[in-house]
Parts: C-alpha cells; structure tokens; sequence
C-alpha cells in the first residue's frame, strides 16, 4: 500500500501564501494515479479541495479555486498544494491521498490561518 507523507503546514495571516508538499515514500508508482488534496477543519467533515490526474488535469473545490494550485513531479513522486491569498476558513489539517481516499491517511499537515 501507498504511503503518503504531507509536509509543509504552518502559520500564516490572512493573506498569506503556504506551499505543502505530498511525498510518497514506499509502495507502488502513483505516476496513473488521481491525487488529491483533502482538508478537515475542527467539528467538520473532510473534505476534497483539489485532484490531479496522471496527466495533469487539475480539478479544484469552488471555494478554493483561483486561489489555490495542485501540481505533481513524477520523477520525484511529489505532489504539491500551492495555496495563495489564504483565508481563515481554509483553517484544517491538510491531507494528501488518491482522490477518492482509498490509500492510508496519513497525519497531514496543520495549516493555520488568521484574521
């Protein structure tokens, strides 16, 4: 099984800009896989803000489109969350895994916006 470890969190003003990255660290080749971005702020459900096909193609959550950016390195086997003009809503703990959540979760990573 795919292990995925995020990196990359932190604090930051509303505003801000914060880049997490997504290694994957033992198990099989992502390279054909649908990657995602999932979040989950305190007292809510996780949720899916970002995805990126094999190919590139990037889908994006309404509330985070335009603001933020999913890219990925094959050779690396990274995916990365660039996320710009931050809000504190965007407040969760931030997770990397295939679009639909069927790898391992790992601890992800804290990003912390404020006003």
């Amino acid at each position: 099984q795919v292990q995925l470890v995020e990196s990359g969190g932190g604090s930051v003003q509303a505003g801000g800009s914060l880049r997490l990255s997504c290694t994957v660290v033992s198990g099989s080749s992502i390279s054909t896989t649908t990657m995602g971005w999932h979040r989950q702020a305190p007292g809510k459900q996780r949720e899916l803000v970002a995805s990126i096909t094999g190919s590139g193609i990037t889908n994006y959550a309404d509330s985070v489109k335009g603001r933020f950016t999913i890219s990925r390195d094959h050779a690396k086997r990274l995916v990365y969350l660039q996320m710009d003009s931050l809000k504190p809503e965007d407040t969760a703990v931030y997770y990397c895994n295939t679009r639909g959540g069927y790898s391992a979760w790992g601890q992800g990573t804290q990003v912390t916006v404020s006003s």
